[in-house]
């Protein structure tokens, strides 16, 4: 250690929010630092293993068109998380305390150790699948490495005019996209403010997210750290 090397001012560490390309989420839309969009869409899924060989041929050939009839990029997203069944058996045994019919009751107490068991011996779960349409304005510069995502670049701010024009065409986009996988079968819902939040908080904290449920939208009130910004005690 130099000698006046405690005179240099400290670097800030910057926050978890600096390495985060989201900016905003805005009436159910992921808005990112660089001003481009993204519209995300729950989608169904179907049991293509049940499916005659004719059946399977048949969505084969309808996928690959619906491949081909795109004219912009989309992602298409498989998560797969293990279920909690806590609250359900909590329910379970609820109900069982309520229960007087006694052959009711010991059923239910069977089938309550039954899932107990089940949970100890194996992992189940939930797989969903979603479908992530962008929306790049023009004159956006795309990120072209990874050092530029993580740059810590100030992001776009979008007028109200502005959002609401790319939103109507991102929508417009999103419908192509739904009306596409609906001949296929699939049916498609777009995720709401409150269901993209918990989304994301389920992916960046997964092990808490098992533990700790997000509170409804209206009673997150979670403050933004700036840089070099303090918060007072």
């Amino acid at each position: 250690m130099k000698l006046f090397d405690f005179l240099k001012p400290k670097e800030v560490q910057k926050s978890t929010q600096a390495y985060l390309e989201i900016a905003e989420i805005k009436d159910s839309i992921v808005v990112m630092k660089d001003g481009s969009l993204r519209l995300i869409m729950l989608c169904s899924a179907v049991n293509f293993d049940l499916k005659t060989d004719e059946e399977q041929d048949i969505l084969i050939g309808q996928y690959q068109n619906f491949l081909n009839s795109l004219e912009f990029p989309i992602q298409i997203v498989v998560q797969s998380r293990r279920i909690d069944l806590g609250s359900y058996l909590a329910k379970l045994k609820e109900r069982l305390n309520q229960e007087e019919n006694e052959l009711l009751k010991a059923q239910m107490a069977d089938y309550i150790d039954f899932l107990k068991e089940l949970i100890a011996q194996a992992n189940i779960m939930d797989k969903k699948f979603y479908v992530v349409v962008p929306y790049f304005p023009p004159l956006i510069k795309t990120p072209t490495s990874w050092e530029e995502v993580i740059s810590g670049r100030p992001p776009k701010t979008l007028t109200s005019s502005e959002f609401d024009t790319f939103k109507r065409e991102l929508i417009q986009k999103a419908n192509i996209i739904a009306s596409g996988l609906g001949s296929l079968g699939l049916r498609c819902i777009q995720l709401n403010t409150q269901e993209l939040i918990e989304l994301f908080y389920n992916i960046y904290n997964p092990e808490l997210a098992a533990a700790e449920k997000l509170l409804p939208l209206e009673e997150l009130k979670a403050e933004v750290v700036k840089k070099g910004e303090e918060k007072n005690a």
